[in-house]
């Protein structure tokens, strides 16, 4: 919307009382450490790394490095870069694609935990009691 002129932005119901450098700050670390995050969790998966839930390909259940840590570090890292670019672009439209960001990975995380529980019956609900869901 900034592309195409200031006065577009306004359409985007912008909240100036969030809009200040501080946060921008913070939003601006927030995505770059998710940035770092999501990289360290695809490189650790490595021939575990699907999009989707492939039923076809059984994988090795990831549980240890940042994966020890979190059970599902690219979704999380996706949900705190969309939450940084909420607080460097307060408005509604980033509002909203924060919230649905946030429901959307809910429901693929549960239909993966379903698929993992299917594939690893006994180590997967080893590792949920062990390891939480995002942090």
């Amino acid at each position: 919307l900034f592309s195409f002129g200031g006065k577009l932005y306004h359409y985007s119901v912008p909240v100036p009382y969030l809009e200040n450098e501080y946060l921008k700050i913070i939003g601006l670390f927030l995505i770059h450490i998710a940035l770092l995050w999501v990289m360290i969790a695809q490189y650790q998966m490595q021939n575990s790394w699907r999009i989707g839930i492939d039923e076809t390909h059984k994988t090795e259940l990831r549980t240890n490095g940042i994966f020890g840590i979190s059970r599902n570090p690219i979704f999380l890292g996706m949900i705190i870069s969309v939450l940084g670019l909420f607080m460097i672009v307060p408005n509604a439209l980033t509002f909203f694609t924060t919230l649905a960001t946030y429901f959307i990975i809910q429901v693929q995380v549960r239909l993966e935990e379903a698929f993992l529980t299917k594939q690893h019956p006994v180590d997967y609900p080893k590792y949920t009691q062990k390891v939480k869901r995002f942090l």
